[in-house]
């Protein structure tokens, strides 16, 4: 098998085992000749990295192997979240960057993300093209030349970044409002960012869990429940009013309100709709992931915006940004880009955004929930991931593809929808989805329903059925 498989934003792999010095360098080699051929290489790449285990020796040496194409590369000096990277990318004119993280993945894990000279994940097309190059290098048709360390410079990556951030959004009406965050980096590359925005504006803001931890404390960098237990830990302790929290590399946002109750992607991705297309009545359509709540279509609606709806990853919401005014798109995981910054995810701009709207309307996130609810009535959304043997994924597919299947428990199965996976509606009551997971024998099995209960009972089904193909 293949040890390098490159995927979207790049290629990651356990650490020691394929993820090595020596296929970073080769990974990094097959990036910068896709640069010389393909992009203006005078103009640099920069590398940045996180808080894994050695990131920051891998990319030491992923900027010399890129130096050896003759490319220019800027090195930034201390660890920095993913969209710091992109921004920098962006603002300098860059022909890319590369990034060392493997974002979310557990601890073991390490890898390199390549950003684009827009900015953002690479689209489908520069992928093919890394691909190729990535070939030639595996095969040895490339000869060995050194580095050039001359080519190698520092940079300072924090402070362009945070003065770029600290533009969008009202501080005036953040300090009067006197609300209290606390913020959670989870031990990943954004510890410190949003405190220091939120107290050099007067804003009270705490943080958790901020130093370096290449185990992460032991959980998953992940923003979701159960692994920011301790953000909700900490907001009840110091009765803030609200806690957010970013994954590994600041790229995924995660909430918890002032009662402890967790905000999930779609709740966030809802209120950030809101106020956005509603409050602050910026122009733009509207982006969406095929399993994102449906709540977006009826906020989308309601504004007068166009929605548009896409495969399941980031790539293909940045692909449109990039294509028409998208102002503001989302995916499941957290993920969220908007055309007020660059058309690139960023925990750290959508934690701003999620408190400039309770300050609008001095509200908690509960409470603007609340009105939404009472608005649009309850989405109740949930997902299981399947570990199955060999070939049982495509057997779910198929199964829940064909039309003789009619019914999941008493509810009957009203259409269907194929776009990434297979959607199945279910009467008036929602809809659940199956997906393969293009690199695991993972299937994800996804529900959303007006009821909490009914949504447990549609995944305990399809997982009992799964199991018994």
């Amino acid at each position: 098998m293949d040890p390098i498989k490159f995927g979207t934003d790049g290629w990651r792999d356990v650490i020691a085992e394929e993820f090595t010095f020596a296929n970073a360098r080769i990974v990094a080699q097959a990036i910068a000749r896709y640069v010389v051929r393909c992009e203006d290489a005078r103009k640099g790449v920069i590398i940045g990295y996180d808080h894994r285990f050695a990131s920051d020796g891998v990319a030491a040496a992923v900027a010399e192997a890129v130096s050896s194409s003759g490319t220019p590369v800027f090195l930034t000096d201390k660890p920095c979240p993913t969209p710091a990277v992109s921004l920098l990318v962006k603002q300098r004119g860059a022909a890319g960057g590369l990034m060392i993280t493997a974002s979310h993945n557990p601890y073991q894990w390490n890898g390199i993300k390549y950003k684009a000279s827009y900015g953002s994940s690479a689209l489908p097309s520069i992928v093919a093209q890394i691909e190729k190059d990535l070939e030639v290098v595996r095969k040895g048709n490339v000869p060995p030349v050194p580095p050039q360390k001359n080519l190698i410079q520092p940079l300072e990556p924090r402070a362009p970044y945070l003065d770029t951030l600290e533009k969008l959004v009202d501080w005036t009406r953040l300090k009067s409002a006197k609300f209290r965050f606390v913020f959670d980096p989870m031990h990943g590359s954004a510890t410190g960012l949003l405190p220091d925005l939120f107290r050099r504006n007067g804003v009270v803001c705490d943080e958790i869990r901020g130093a370096r931890d290449p185990r992460f404390g032991g959980v998953h960098p992940e923003p979701i429940e159960p692994h920011i237990e301790a953000l909700r830990q900490a907001v009840l302790a110091g009765k803030f009013d609200a806690g957010l929290c970013a994954d590994g590399d600041g790229d995924r946002i995660g909430a918890i309100d002032r009662d402890g109750t967790f905000v999930n992607p779609h709740q966030i991705l809802a209120l950030l709709v809101w106020h956005l297309a509603g409050t602050r009545n910026l122009p733009g359509d509207i982006a969406k992931t095929f399993s994102v709540t449906k709540l977006i279509d009826k906020l989308a609606a309601k504004f007068g915006r166009k929605l548009h709806e896409t495969p399941i990853g980031f790539k293909y919401i940045c692909e449109l940004m990039l294509e028409q005014n998208i102002l503001i798109g989302g995916e499941e995981s957290g993920g969220i880009g908007t055309n007020l910054y660059i058309p690139e995810r960023d925990a750290t701009v959508s934690a701003l955004f999620l408190a400039e709207l309770m300050a609008w309307h001095g509200k908690s996130l509960g409470e603007l929930l609340a009105v939404l609810t009472a608005e649009f009535g309850e989405y109740h959304y949930g997902r299981v991931d399947l570990d199955l043997k060999p070939g049982q994924k495509e057997k779910a597919i198929a199964h829940f593809s064909d039309a003789k299947l009619t019914r999941i428990l008493d509810l009957p199965v009203v259409r269907r929808e194929d776009m990434d996976g297979i959607k199945l509606y279910l009467d008036d009551a929602g809809w659940v989805m199956v997906r393969a997971s293009g690199t695991e024998n993972l299937l994800r099995v996804y529900s959303e329903t007006s009821e909490p209960e009914t949504t447990r009972r549609i995944l305990k089904a399809v997982t009992q059925i799964v199991h018994n193909l």
